[in-house]
C-alpha cells in the first residue's frame, strides 16, 4: 500500500503528490488550514492577474512528528496547480541530509532553471552563472576558480530568484520538514523570506514543533520563519469524531464507541500514529470491542518505536538491510545505490522493495526511484543501526555514491559518518578533497565537517598542521575566531611540521583576520616575529610588508616615524616588476601620503605599482597572496592625492571583481565603502552616501560594530555633515563609538578623535572640541603623519579656539597651511586656506577665500569648492562689495546644488536674502548645455530627424537620443517650443547663446 493509500485512510492526505486531476479527499479537521491556503492562493493569482507584482506571502504550518503537515503540503500543491498560470516548486529537508549542502535549494530550483531553454536561462542567471551554477549542481566550477563567500551565494540566488519569479508567476514554492533544512538552504529561505512580498511568490514551509535535535541554527531560522509569517498555523491533534470515523472506515461499523476513545487516547489524535495503530490492529485480527482496550498502548508501542527486534521480526534480516541502506540515503533513492550498499544481489533487491512496500514502510515515485512513507519511518529504521553496522555501511556508501560518479561532494556525508581511528591516507585525501570542493560551491561548514573528521582519522604527522592550516582557511569568510583558533594550531610546532610556504601564508592569513576584527597591533606583531624566522627573501618581505601594512592602518602606534623610515630602506632598489616589489611601493605610497610629503613623489611610487593604469598580475582585488588591502592602499593614495578618477576606476573594478568572485561578505562592503570616499572626495554626496550606507548595511549584518562599519561611518559622518544633517551625523557618531574613550579597533578612515573634534566643531561645542582635536594632533605629530586632507584636525582646533586664543589660532591655521601646501594637492592647499580664513575678518579672509577657490578651482573636490565659494561670497558681502559677493553666492549654490550639499544651499540663500539679494537666480539654462548638446539641439530646431542628426554628427542614435533628451529637460520644452526656449523666434535659424554672440558653427 502507497503513501497515498495511508493519506487516504487517515482521511488526511489528496490523491497522489496533489495531483490536480486525482479526486479530492477531505483532510480531517484541516477546514481552516486549507481555507487559509485558498484564500492566500486565490489572492496571488487574482492580484497577479491585475498587474501586481510585489503581492507576496508566507504561510508557516507547524506541529509535532505524524500531525499531518505532509499531507496537508499534498493539499497546498493540489490546490495551487489547479490554477490557471501558477506554477509549483517543492522542497523536503531530510534528517539523514540536512548535511548536504543546498539539498533543500536544488530540490526547489533544479527543476525549474533545467527547463529553461538557453537563451532565457542565460538572462536568468545573469553574471551570476559562475556563482549559483556550481552551488545548485548545474554546472562544475571553472578550472582555477576561487573559494565562494556563502553571502556571495545567497545574493546570487536572490537575483535568479528575482529573475525566474516573473517568468513562471505566480509562483507557489512549498518546503516541507524545513526544520531538517541544510544551513545553506536555512540561510538563503530565511533571507529571501523577507523580500518574498516584494514578489509575485507565495512561500509555504511546514516544520516541527518542540524538537529538541535540530541543527544549532535550526531554531533561531524557525523564530524568524514565523516572525515573517503572513499566516501561521499549529496543526492541532484529530478530534474524536474524525478517529472514530477513521477506525470505522478500516475495521466497519462495529467498532465500539470505548474502543474508539482509548484508541484515540493512546495515539492522541496523531493521523501517523493512528494509521500504524490500525496496521497492528489489522494484523493482529483484534476485535474493536471495548474487552480489548487495554491491548491498544502495547500495540502502539510496537507500531510506532520498532525496535530492532520488531524490525526484524517483521521484515527479515536481508529485507532490513535494505532498508537500512534506503535510511542512510534519505530520500529520492536510486534502487542501483541501495542495493549496492546492501550488497544484495538484483533479484534480491526485488525481493525486498516488495517486502517493504508491501508493510507500507516504502512506496515508489514517478521517477521510479524509492521514498519513505512517512519520514518517522525512514528514522525508526535508521536508528536501530548498530553502531558498527552503520559506520561500515556509511563507509560502502561512499564509495559507491563516487563510483556511481556522483563526485565526493555527495559522497562526503557519507565519510564524516564513518571512523577507523586508523590513520587511513586514503580517506584523509578524499576528505581534503571534498573539503575544497565545498569551499568551491560556498558550503565552508561542509568543508570544515568534512577536515574535522579528517583530523579525527587521524592524519599522517607529517600533514596534521596542513590540514589545520586548511581548516583554518576554511572559516577565513565566515568564523573568524575559527580561523585564529585553527592557524595558531597549524603554526604551533608541536602540532608537526608545516611547509615554509604554507607557513608564511598561514601567518599572513592569521594577521588578515586578526586585523579585520580590530587587533591591529596583534596582527602586525605577528608579521613581523614570522619574518625575523623565514630565510626566503620573497617570503620575508611579504611577511614585512604585511607587519608594515597593519601598522599603517592603526589609530596609534610606538614607533610611526621609525616605521616609515624603514619602509623607505625596503623601496630602495626595488625595481617595481615584482608582486612583491609592487605591494611594498603601494605601502610606500600610502604612508607618503599620511605623512603629507610632496604629493608628485606619492603618485610616482603608485603609478608605478600599476600596469598601463591597471592593477598587475599578483596583487589583484581577489588575489590570495596579499588581499584586498594593497589595493585599496593604492585606491586610497589616489583618492587623497587629487587623482579621483583613477581611484574610482580601481573601486568600481574592486566591485565587479567581488560580485563575479562571489564575496558579497566584507569585502564587497569594503569596495562599496572606498567607492564612497571618492565619491565624498568628488562632492558627489548623495552618491557617496548611498555607498557608504550599503557598506553599512553589509556590515551589520556580518556582525555588530565591525571595522568596516567604523570606516563607513567615519565618512558617513563627514558626508552627513556636508548635507547639513548636522544632528544626524551626530547620533550616528554616537551610536558607533566616534568618541572618547578611543579604541585601537579599527582601519579608521578617517582617524576618529579628528572627526568627533570637527563634528563637535559643528555642533558649536568649542571646549570639547579643542580638547579632542589637541589629542588627536598631539598622536598625529608623534607618528610624523601631517596629511591635512586625511586628518584636518590643525584647522578646525584653530577654529575652536579662535574666539578664547586667537594668537594660537592663527598658530594652528598657519601649520595647516603650511603642511598642506608642503603637500602640494590644490584641494589640501584649498581647503586649508578656506580654514584659516574662517578665523580672519576682512580684506585679509577675503584674499585667503580668493586663493582658496583658485586652488579648489583646479582641484575635483567639487564640495570643498562649493564651500570656498560660499565663504567667499559671504566675506566679499561683509567688505561691501555686494555684485561680487552676489556673483560667487550664486556659484556656490549651482555647485552646492549639484553636489547634493542642500544645508549649504540653504546657507548660501539665508546670506543672499538677509541682505536683500535674489536667493534664486533665474539662470539662463543656455549656459547649462555642453557643445555636444548645442549641436544636437541646433539641428533638432531645423526638424533634422534624430537618425540623420547621428549620421550627420557621426554618433550613435542611442547617444543623440540621449543629449536631446538632456536639452528638453534644460529647457523645459518639448521639440515644438525649442527653437523659443533656445532664443530663435523670429530669428533665421540661428541658434544664439547668451549675450547674443552667435553659437560655433552657426555663422
Amino acid at each position: 500500500m502507497t503513501e497515498q493509500d495511508n493519506e487516504l485512510r487517515a482521511g488526511t492526505g489528496s490523491g497522489q503528490g496533489g495531483d490536480p486531476g486525482s479526486p479530492r479527499v477531505r483532510l480531517r479537521d484541516r477546514e481552516a488550514e486549507l481555507r487559509s491556503v485558498e484564500a492566500a492562493v486565490d489572492k496571488l493569482c487574482r492580484e497577479f492577474a491585475a498587474g501586481g507584482t510585489e503581492i507576496g506571502g508566507l504561510l508557516a504550518f507547524s506541529g509535532r512528528p505524524g500531525i499531518g503537515k505532509t499531507s496537508l503540503l499534498h493539499e497546498v500543491r493540489r490546490i495551487a496547480r489547479l490554477r490557471d498560470g501558477a506554477a509549483v516548486l517543492f522542497a523536503r529537508g531530510s534528517e539523514r541530509q540536512y548535511k548536504e549542502p543546498y539539498h533543500v535549494l536544488r530540490q526547489l530550483l533544479q527543476p525549474a532553471l533545467t527547463r529553461l531553454e538557453p537563451d532565457e536561462f542565460r538572462q536568468v542567471m545573469g553574471t551570476w552563472e559562475e556563482v549559483v551554477g556550481p552551488a545548485m549542481g548545474l554546472k562544475q566550477p571553472r578550472a582555477g576558480a576561487r573559494r565562494l563567500d556563502p553571502q556571495g551565494v545567497r545574493d546570487g540566488l536572490d537575483y535568479v530568484i528575482t529573475q525566474l519569479a516573473p517568468r513562471r508567476a505566480p509562483l507557489v514554492m512549498i518546503v516541507d520538514d524545513l526544520h531538517w533544512g541544510d544551513h545553506e538552504s536555512l540561510s538563503w529561505l530565511t533571507q529571501f523570506a523577507v523580500r518574498s512580498r516584494e514578489l509575485p511568490v507565495l512561500l509555504v514551509f511546514a516544520f516541527r514543533e518542540d524538537e529538541h535535535d535540530w541543527p544549532n541554527d535550526t531554531q533561531q531560522h524557525r523564530g524568524h520563519v514565523l516572525a515573517l509569517a503572513t499566516r501561521k498555523h499549529e496543526l492541532n491533534r484529530l478530534s474524536l469524531t474524525s478517529v472514530t470515523d477513521m477506525i470505522r472506515a478500516e475495521l466497519g461499523d462495529k467498532a465500539e464507541d470505548a474502543f474508539c476513545y482509548e484508541f484515540w487516547n493512546v495515539v492522541n489524535g496523531n493521523p501517523f500514529e493512528a494509521v500504524a495503530l490500525l496496521d497492528q490492529v489489522r494484523d493482529q485480527e483484534l476485535e474493536p470491542v471495548e474487552e480489548n482496550s487495554q491491548q491498544l498502548r502495547e500495540l502502539a508501542v510496537d507500531a510506532t518505536g520498532m525496535t530492532l527486534k520488531g524490525w526484524l521480526d517483521r521484515l527479515g534480516a536481508a529485507t532490513l538491510r535494505f532498508a537500512w541502506a534506503c535510511a542512510m540515503l534519505g530520500t529520492d533513492i536510486r534502487i542501483d545505490l541501495a542495493t549496492r550498499i546492501s550488497t544484495q544481489s538484483a533479484e534480491g533487491a526485488r525481493e525486498s522493495i516488495k517486502q517493504l512496500r508491501k508493510q507500507r514502510v516504502l512506496t515508489q515515485t514517478p521517477n521510479g526511484n524509492l521514498e519513505f512513507v512517512h519520514p518517522l519511518i525512514g528514522s525508526s529504521i535508521y536508528n536501530t543501526m548498530p553502531e558498527a553496522t552503520r559506520t561500515g555501511m556509511h563507509g560502502v556508501a561512499a564509495a559507491e555514491i563516487e563510483n556511481a560518479g556522483l563526485g565526493l561532494l555527495a559522497a562526503s556525508r557519507h565519510l564524516v559518518e564513518t571512523f577507523s581511528g586508523e590513520g587511513d591516507d586514503r580517506t584523509v585525501r578524499k576528505l581534503r578533497r571534498a573539503a575544497a570542493e565545498h569551499l568551491l560551491i560556498g558550503a565552508p561548514e561542509a568543508a570544515q565537517r568534512c577536515l574535522h573528521r579528517a583530523l579525527n582519522e587521524p592524519p599522517a604527522d607529517d600533514i596534521r598542521a596542513e590540514v589545520l592550516y586548511e581548516l583554518g582557511c576554511s572559516a577565513l569568510l565566515t568564523d573568524p575566531l575559527a580561523t585564529v583558533n585553527q592557524l595558531k594550531l597549524a603554526l604551533d610546532p608541536e602540532e608537526g611540521p608545516l611547509r615554509p610556504d604554507l607557513r608564511v601564508d598561514a601567518t599572513f592569513r592569521l594577521s588578515e583576520v586578526l586585523a579585520h576584527s580590530g587587533e591591529l597591533r596583534q596582527a602586525a606583531l605577528v608579521c613581523q616575529e614570522e619574518a625575523e624566522q623565514t630565510a626566503d627573501p620573497g617570503d620575508r618581505m611579504r611577511l614585512q610588508a604585511a607587519s608594515f601594512m597593519w601598522h599603517a592602518f592603526r589609530r596609534a602606534e610606538e614607533d610611526g616615524p621609525g616605521r616609515s623610515a624603514r619602509l623607505a630602506e625596503l623601496c630602495q632598489g626595488l625595481t617595481g616588476r615584482e608582486a612583491a616589489d609592487r605591494a611594498v611601493l603601494a605601502m610606500r605610497a600610502w604612508d607618503l601620503t599620511l605623512r603629507g610629503a610632496p604629493s608628485a613623489e606619492a603618485l610616482a611610487h603608485a603609478d608605478d605599482v600599476l600596469d598601463g593604469g591597471r592593477l598587475p598580475k599578483g596583487l589583484g582585488w581577489t588575489d590570495s597572496t596579499w588581499g584586498f588591502e594593497l589595493p585599496s592602499m593604492l585606491g586610497l593614495t589616489y583618492t587623497y592625492n587629487d587623482r579621483i578618477a583613477q581611484a574610482e576606476r580601481l573601486f568600481a573594478d574592486a566591485i565587479i571583481q567581488f560580485e563575479v568572485a562571489g564575496w558579497s561578505g566584507a569585502h564587497r562592503g569594503f569596495a562599496y565603502f572606498l567607492m564612497g570616499l571618492a565619491r565624498f572626495r568628488r562632492g558627489m554626496l548623495a552618491e557617496a552616501e548611498d555607498f557608504l550606507r550599503r557598506a553599512l548595511r553589509l556590515s551589520e549584518r556580518i556582525g555588530p560594530k565591525l571595522p568596516l562599519a567604523w570606516d563607513a561611518v567615519g565618512v558617513l559622518v563627514d558626508t552627513l555633515l556636508a548635507r547639513g544633517r548636522v544632528d544626524e551625523a551626530w547620533e550616528l557618531a554616537t551610536t558607533f563609538g566616534f568618541q572618547p574613550p578611543y579604541h585601537d579597533t579599527a582601519m579608521v578612515l578617517p582617524d576618529a578623535p579628528s572627526l568627533y573634534g570637527k563634528l563637535l566643531v559643528a555642533k558649536r561645542r568649542y571646549a570639547g572640541a579643542a580638547a579632542t582635536l589637541t589629542e588627536a594632533g598631539a598622536q598625529l605629530e608623534a607618528r610624523g603623519w601631517h596629511n591635512t586632507v586625511w586628518a584636518p584636525w590643525a584647522g578646525h582646533l584653530a577654529i575652536a579656539i579662535a574666539a578664547d586664543e586667537p594668537e594660537r589660532a592663527r598658530e594652528y591655521a598657519q601649520k595647516s597651511v603650511r603642511d598642506a601646501r608642503a603637500f602640494g594637492t590644490a584641494s589640501a592647499i584649498g581647503t586649508a586656506l578656506r580654514l584659516q580664513a574662517q578665523i580672519e575678518d576682512g580684506q585679509q579672509a577675503v584674499e585667503l577665500l580668493e586663493e582658496s577657490v583658485a586652488h579648489l578651482g583646479q582641484s575635483p573636490a567639487g564640495y570643498e569648492h562649493a564651500v570656498a565659494l560660499v565663504d567667499l561670497g559671504a566675506a566679499l558681502r561683509r567688505v561691501g562689495r555686494l555684485e561680487d559677493a552676489q556673483e560667487y553666492l550664486y556659484q556656490g549654490i549651482e555647485l552646492a546644488q549639484h553636489c547634493s550639499a542642500e544645508g549649504l544651499v540653504d546657507q548660501a540663500r539665508r546670506e543672499l536674502a538677509n541682505y536683500g539679494l535674489r536667493p534664486n537666480r533665474l539662470g539662463d539654462f543656455r549656459e547649462t548645455l555642453s557643445q555636444p548638446e548645442w549641436d544636437v539641439a541646433k539641428l533638432a530646431v531645423r526638424g533634422v530627424p534624430p537618425q540623420r542628426i547621428a549620421d550627420e554628427l557621426g554618433v550613435h542614435l542611442s547617444l543623440v537620443n540621449r543629449r536631446l533628451a538632456a536639452v528638453y529637460r534644460k529647457a523645459g520644452s518639448g521639440p515644438d517650443g525649442l527653437a523659443s526656449a533656445l532664443g530663435l523666434a523670429g530669428r533665421s535659424r540661428e541658434a544664439t547663446r547668451p549675450g547674443g554672440e552667435v553659437a560655433e558653427g552657426e555663422e
